[in-house]
């Protein structure tokens, strides 16, 4: 009689399985480390492993997220016959059998802060697990090759050491920046071009086969569509699909080679010193001077070499030692400040931007609307504390403290409108206490 493994033993398993997945990362990274020139010709059967599929289906689970165009969810997956464990085996097989085809993207839109819209494309439940296992897998190889200057999306890299790099730079008197704005930049990205990219470590053509697929899978796009249904499209020569897990590696890797040029020898940081710092598609260009020789390097080797647009609209070039000049950058506002304690030199002020702020009391005015009067005031006040304390942790860097005061007196602001609305009569605390104590006594978070 066959006995069940305890969940000790399942824990032990699962533990060793992690344990492997890390050693094969770790040997891969090493190896591209000491031979920068290697290509790497069997990298397919380690996607479809296993151990590295079910770390990919934890990763996503972990992540959540809606199902693509087929409509399986995670929770319907889960509660399956076999659960997740034989949905996981039925994709190794057909990875193994080389019958794996992606699905349709599913596109839906975010509101960007300038009114439009911006397309995401949401690949099915079984498609993200698959880009999770060839992120696992060519992740350590591209890595061991980026640049120190990239700081987003990337593993133990985050937005705040962008920042302080920036903030280094400004005070060691690199005070002439290009702040560049890329037009469209996930939809411009040649396929071509990237895949070039992809082959210069991935000599493996079942992967390089994988990534083409879901570079050219096509698009149901429910807002074109007419009559309750989507509309199917088909993707161009261009682009890779904002939402895609295997996304932000590709377009890292695409404007890695911009990063690889600016620092080399004929490359503006030598005979410019100037300095670059790039998160994803967000870049900014330092020197002491901003010459027509800087600013066409940067602009021809992105347009012509890169194919490339820039938006000429929101692209600059700024100087900070000018007075009220400013630089904004990841929500950021970098400024020169006259010193607060009547010295006569200046401080270098960094604080969230005005941008961010409107962004997040638009955020704050869809959270406290009319729309949720019906929801009990403890469950709106924990939804608001979960949200506020995100978006504290970003915005900790510099000097926030003038800014969080703002969003502290319009969450005020807005709770008490809220509150007056939902009563009959005019509402009013308790006599003696004021709003600020009121909601604070309700468990109200202040930044």
């Amino acid at each position: 009689m066959d006995k069940s493994p305890t969940t000790e033993e399942l824990k032990l398993s699962e533990t060793k399985a992690k344990g492997k997945l890390s050693l094969l990362r770790h040997k891969l990274s090493q190896k591209a480390k000491a031979e920068p020139r290697f290509r790497f010709y069997a990298l397919y059967d380690r996607i479809y492993r296993k151990d590295v599929l079910w770390a990919a289906w934890e990763k996503v689970r972990a992540n959540g997220g809606k199902g693509g165009v087929d409509g399986v969810s995670i929770e319907a997956i889960e509660k399956a016959a076999g659960g997740a464990a034989q949905w996981v085996g039925t994709l190794h097989q057909e990875l193994r059998s080389k019958t794996y085809k992606p699905k349709a993207v599913r596109r839906v839109y975010i509101d960007k802060p300038d009114g439009r819209k911006r397309p995401l494309g949401i690949p099915t439940v079984g498609d993200r697990v698959v880009q999770t296992a060839c992120l696992l897998i060519l992740e350590p190889i591209f890595e061991a090759d980026f640049e120190d200057c990239s700081y987003g999306f990337r593993p133990n890299r985050n937005a705040h050491q962008a920042l302080e790099e920036i903030r280094g730079y400004l005070q060691a008197g690199y005070q002439a920046v290009y702040d560049a704005d890329l037009r469209s930049y996930f939809d411009t990205i040649d396929h071509e071009r990237l895949m070039a990219c992809v082959r210069m470590r991935v000599a493996d053509r079942s992967v390089l086969k994988l990534i083409s697929m879901w570079l050219k899978a096509p698009v149901l796009d429910w807002e074109r569509g007419g009559g309750g249904g989507g509309e199917m499209v088909q993707r161009s020569r261009k682009g890779t699909p904002q939402g895609g897990v295997i996304s932000p590696l590709l377009s890292n890797l695409y404007l890695h080679w911009f990063d690889k040029v600016f620092h080399r020898v004929t490359g503006p940081a030598h005979w410019a010193n100037a300095w670059l710092v790039r998160y994803a598609d967000d870049f900014v260009v330092l020197a002491r001077y901003q010459g027509e020789r800087l600013t066409g390097w940067i602009e021809s080797k992105l347009e012509n070499w890169m194919g490339l647009e820039i938006n000429r609209d929101k692209t600059r070039v700024i100087d900070l030692k000018q007075p009220a000049v400013k630089l904004d950058f990841l929500g950021y506002t970098f400024r020169y400040d006259r010193d607060l304690k009547g010295r006569s030199q200046s401080y270098l002020n960094v604080t969230i931007s005005k941008k961010a702020l409107k962004r997040e009391r638009q955020r704050l005015r869809e959270k406290i609307s009319q729309e949720s009067s019906f929801v009990p005031l403890p469950e709106l006040i924990e939804e608001l504390n979960g949200h506020l304390q995100g978006w504290a942790n970003y915005f900790s860097y510099g000097y926030p403290r003038q800014g969080f005061r703002q969003i502290n007196a319009y969450v005020r602001e807005r709770l008490t409108r809220h509150m007056r609305r939902r009563s009959q009569r005019p509402f009013r605390p308790a006599k003696g206490v004021s709003y600020y104590e009121h909601f604070h006594r309700m468990g109200l978070v202040y930044l």
